[in-house]
């Protein structure tokens, strides 16, 4: 069965890679010591967020797409915290986390549309 949509014609898809990239742009500035720890966690997250939007427009149904979005979005705010904690312990600037910060939320906000848009059909 083919996919009902098309990951890459979707915004939310694009923008999450955006995410990831600018991620690991931004983690590269990372202590050392943070390899394993928080830019690892970092990273995982960004790509959760694409990817799940991906793997969930293989799925038959709206239904099981909207399980893919709900885990997109978890991943969103759970980058979202540790852009916090990157700005709280001064990896970052604050006029990179401002710059992410808005990114994140407006992906966040697409993602939750989207959601709603698909649980209405």
């Amino acid at each position: 069965m083919a996919a009902r949509h098309n990951f890459r014609k979707l915004t939310i898809w694009k923008d999450g890679i955006e995410i990831v990239k600018e991620t690991y742009t931004t983690t590269k500035t990372f202590p050392k010591s943070e390899v394993y720890s928080l830019t690892n966690q970092m990273q995982r997250c960004s790509v959760s967020i694409p990817s799940n939007i991906a793997e969930g427009t293989s799925k038959g149904t709206d239904k099981h797409f909207l399980q893919y979005l709900e885990t997109a979005l978890g991943s969103a705010f759970e980058w979202e915290t540790q852009l916090i904690i990157s700005f709280e312990i001064g990896y970052i600037s604050e006029k990179t986390f401002k710059h992410l910060e808005t990114k994140i939320q407006i992906i966040q906000g697409m993602i939750t549309r989207f959601m709603e848009k698909l649980s209405k059909s």
